[in-house]
């Protein structure tokens, strides 16, 4: 059932975002950029229509600090995923999970059981290799050894997908391009363990899950280290061939530099993957099944059981801190399945959803006169060519958001400036800020909340869309040194504080 929005004794929202609207009109829109961040663009050879770019205080009460270019329509790459959790938030409350129905559609008679096992999918996006396991042992706790029937898999509550892995970029075995599904087990990836074995002149291959009907090799020659740090491209050197659904092949070797190493791969038929999965860790498990896993619909009596998904706010900290695009897209489609379980999800639905949330809660925000466009947003998780919002857009959803009950949740979920997730890496000297990141070609992108040793927080927003993007991460960089100053600053500005 869908949650209502934020309560209305939070005003607060609506009595500020007025006011910065009104002073944000007095600004210049082509306001000149500072020096520090100018000079990036320069370094990084990028002209200076590159960057959209807005700094403003969170809670609303003044006229922005810096606003270039923040009305352009600009594409923010995963930066998106930004709306797709604000509205999740909003929309289905912080507590939300996932319920994994499944069904013992027959007696259990001395370990066998006399029908079919059923699973339906919800849209669970974290029903990894971990939580599989935990559900098939709960069969076998419910005293199920053998299955005479099926394993009847439901996937009806998402519309299949009308896309593959490899359409955006030409990449089908990257795990980031693994599309959504209501059944949606393990990302559909494998992850292959490398572990050297000095003594018997082997490296130990383990793959996970099992997948049944897959020949996989358990060891490859142990190769003396060729490179200077003991290890070079050991990817390339196992001369790995996936295009074969029934069997993976390595036909080269493992350099002994290299310790262990942990290979994700996604598998290379995604509807097959979950049946291969889950008979092929049944069957680990030492459960028997007569029959074959396939698609079908759930019986009409009531579960045997639920496996439950961690917490929305759980969720939404993978989904923001690692930018997972599979997870995003899972949460988009439930937007549209939580608001009409009648029919399958889609990612039109799910634009539907999205659009009603957008022009009741951030539009007019309190305003009835500068109402921002909806985003255009295609899957909810920023992998697209062809989402566009802009920097005015993004930063009054994100200081609606901070003004919201939820704000915590939604703040803890951004990656922290060279501590963690995908800035972890990040050199800005100066801040203390979560933000999360947005790369695509053509496109770099942050966004999220700077904070000042005082108390104070801003919202931050840059996005740079240029064929030369990808040498924009100083620049991004300056930005957020010159955001985390500004927060520090101890004046006051028009309005004072």
């Amino acid at each position: 059932m869908t949650r209502p929005p934020f309560p209305h004794r939070h005003h607060l929202a609506r009595c500020l975002l007025p006011l910065w609207f009104c002073l944000s009109a007095l600004a210049a829109s082509a306001q000149a950029l500072p020096e520090s961040i100018s000079s990036a663009l320069a370094r990084a050879q990028l002209p200076l229509d590159a960057i959209s770019l807005l700094v403003v205080d969170a809670n609303g009460l003044s006229a922005p600090r810096l606003s270039y270019r923040a009305e352009v329509l600009v594409n923010p790459a995963s930066v998106m995923k930004l709306v797709t959790t604000t509205a999740a938030l909003d929309l289905l409350g912080p507590a939300y999970t996932w319920r994994t129905p499944v069904w013992l559609d027959g007696p259990v008679v001395n370990g066998v059981l006399k029908g079919n096992l059923v699973i339906a999918g919800q849209g669970d996006p974290a029903l990894t290799l971990e939580k599989l396991w935990l559900l098939l042992r709960r069969v076998q706790g419910l005293g199920v050894q053998r299955i005479a029937g099926d394993i009847v898999l439901d996937r009806s509550a998402f519309a299949p997908p009308t896309s593959q892995p490899g359409d955006f970029d030409g990449e089908p075995l990257r795990p980031y391009n693994a599309s959504p599904e209501a059944l949606l087990v393990n990302f559909k990836s494998i992850l292959m363990t490398f572990t050297p074995d000095p003594a018997n002149r082997v490296a130990r291959v383990q793959i996970d899950p099992p997948l049944a009907g897959v020949q996989m090799p358990s060891s490859v020659p142990l190769l003396s280290s060729a490179s200077a740090d003991g290890c070079g491209d050991y990817r390339g050197g196992l001369l790995a061939d996936f295009s074969d659904p029934a069997r993976i092949r390595l036909a080269g070797g493992y350099p002994m530099g290299c310790g262990e190493k942990l290979w994700p791969v996604a598998y290379i038929d995604p509807p097959s993957y979950a049946a291969r999965a889950i008979e092929g860790l049944w069957r680990n498990q030492g459960g028997k099944l007569d029959g074959r896993v396939l698609d079908g619909r759930v019986p009409a009596t009531s579960p045997s059981f639920w496996v439950s998904s961690p917490t929305l706010a759980e969720v939404i900290r993978d989904i923001n801190k690692f930018s997972n695009n599979v997870m995003a897209q899972q949460l988009f489609l439930t937007l549209a399945r939580n608001t009409d379980a009648s029919s399958p999800a889609s990612f039109e639905s799910a634009r539907e959803v999205l659009r009603g949330w957008w022009q009741r809660r951030i539009a007019l925000a309190g305003t009835a006169t500068q109402a921002l466009p909806v985003p255009q947003i295609e899957n909810g998780a920023g992998l697209s060519r062809q989402a566009r919002i802009s920097a005015a857009a993004l930063g009054r959803m994100l200081q609606v958001a901070y003004l919201s009950p939820y704000m915590p949740e939604l703040m803890a979920s951004l990656p922290l400036v060279g501590l963690d997730g995908t800035l972890k890496r990040s050199r800005a000297a100066l801040a203390s800020a979560h933000l999360k990141t947005g790369s695509l070609r053509d496109v770099q992108a942050v966004a999220g909340y700077v904070h000042g040793s005082q108390g104070r927080h801003l919202t931050l927003v840059a996005i740079v869309n240029h064929p030369n993007a990808a040498a924009a991460r100083s620049v991004l960089e300056a930005v957020v040194d010159w955001a985390a100053a500004e927060a520090n600053t101890s004046g006051t500005n028009a309005l004072g504080r």
